[in-house]
């Protein structure tokens, strides 16, 4: 085990800590979190509007009452997963330049950096084609294309789909950005100026550069048959299906936990890059597909009572260890486990560099995984169509997010069930080896005495 943990430090651990500094990687966690209150509100519209389709009692009432203003409330999911990834384009806008302006000293504005990603990323939502030896807006009323724009149901590029495009032309917009300042390709005012005109002003340049290199670029793809959101869109369409494989999501689980197993947070710094595909696939089941790995799929099915899938466990050690530290560790992490949260139990048991507990740490949510994947996509229940909280406690989750499947809760329950039987042997050699540790150390102690 010391030479797994030596193997895991040297090739998992140094490098994932080397990629989470970088300013891209944590310029997409902030927009990863940042987007989170938003799915949340607009999956509860939606889960409120899949309802009957669940109950089917409820479909009269809903016909003569809510759904008479389905469209009025359905805005609100519009107007968060319906635009998802301008959010994404935002926020990686802002924070990238929030960064270099606090670590390189370069005097660059944030909220210009987050206009510039804008900017850019709008850019490239129209399509067009040449016809006619020229460049025209495609148009094409049976595919609800109008002056370029797709609409489904709104401009299709604004929402899950477009999350990765956002993100790479928000990096685009702001580099620019950066070389122009560096450059001093600036606009300069007088110092009688109010700093914020003064800033506006740096940007007017940039905004010229980065709209002949998005023209040019653009324009050259068009000429032969595509674009620049066809090709950004084509490596992110080969990782995102990889994620739609039950060997895909083994590794995704596999790379989380191993990375908790030497110390550092494996859900923050994946999550920096699962995040988008979740968010999209999720959109996609909306649309009728029945992706596993999709929402809060982790939390709703795999890792409950947080990473590790070790809500039960917990509550074993609570009420059936024998040695006091995991007696009393136990009764402490109880109620936070229940909502997801089990830094005490890894830290604290711990599971951190424990050659005791690191194996079944990365077996339980491996086999829950497989589990949920295998529910889902044989049709035992239904897909995950909403972002629910991720402390949400086991089951809720999954019967929400859903959109009120009870087999989903039922699949959640035996899920923590399989977790625990893992746990249970390595678990009791570990209790046994404390608990004759204490009893050493109390007779010494009465001997002492």
């Amino acid at each position: 085990m010391n030479n797994a943990f030596v193997l895991l430090q040297k090739y998992l651990m140094t490098p994932m800590a080397k990629i989470s500094q970088f300013k891209i990687v944590r310029a997409v966690m902030a927009a990863g979190m940042a987007s989170v209150p938003f799915c949340i509100v607009g999956s509860m519209f939606l889960v409120f509007n899949t309802l009957p389709m669940t109950f089917t009692g409820l479909e009269t009432a809903f016909d003569n009452s809510v759904f008479k203003i389905r469209d009025l409330y359905m805005i609100a999911n519009t107007a968060t997963m319906g635009i998802l990834a301008l959010y994404f384009n935002i926020v990686v806008g802002y924070e990238l330049t929030k960064i270099e302006e606090e670590e390189t000293g370069l005097k660059v504005n944030a909220l210009n950096g987050a206009m510039l990603s804008v900017f850019a990323f709008i850019m490239t939502l129209p399509e067009l084609v040449m016809q006619n030896g020229a460049m025209v807006l495609f148009n094409d009323q049976s595919e609800s294309v109008y002056n370029g724009l797709r609409l489904n149901p709104f401009v299709a590029r604004l929402g899950t789909s477009g999350i990765f495009i956002a993100i790479v032309m928000a990096i685009l917009a702001t580099q620019l950005y950066f070389m122009c300042v560096r450059r001093n390709w600036v606009v300069k005012m007088p110092e009688t100026v109010p700093l914020g005109v003064s800033r506006s002003f740096t940007a007017l340049i940039p905004t010229f550069v980065i709209a002949f290199t998005i023209i040019i670029l653009n324009g050259v793809l068009i000429y032969f048959g595509t674009d620049i959101f066809n090709i950004i869109g084509i490596p992110f369409i080969f990782v995102t299906n990889l994620t739609k494989s039950w060997l895909g999501i083994m590794v995704i689980l596999f790379l989380i936990h191993a990375l908790w197993v030497v110390g550092i947070h494996g859900a923050s710094i994946i999550g920096a890059f699962i995040t988008p595909i979740m968010l999209t696939n999720m959109n996609e089941n909306v649309g009728g597909a029945a992706i596993p790995f999709a929402g809060e799929f982790n939390n709703s099915l795999v890792i409950l009572g947080g990473s590790g899938s070790t809500l039960l466990m917990t509550f074993f050690i609570a009420f059936c260890a024998k040695s006091s530290q995991l007696k009393i560790l136990g009764r402490a992490s109880a109620v936070p486990a229940i909502f997801n949260i089990n830094e005490p139990i890894i830290f604290g048991m711990p599971i951190v560099y424990n050659p005791y507990l690191a194996l079944p740490f990365l077996l339980a949510p491996m086999a829950c995984g497989t589990l949920g994947y295998f529910a889902i996509s044989s049709g035992f229940m239904n897909p995950i169509i909403a972002l629910i909280p991720w402390p949400s406690p086991m089951g809720l989750g999954a019967f929400i997010g859903t959109g009120g499947d009870y087999r989903a809760m039922f699949v959640a329950i035996l899920s923590a069930i399989l977790a625990l039987i893992i746990y249970l042997p390595f678990v009791k050699i570990y209790d046994n080896k404390l608990y004759k540790e204490e009893q050493a150390k109390s007779e010494n102690q009465e001997q002492l005495t």
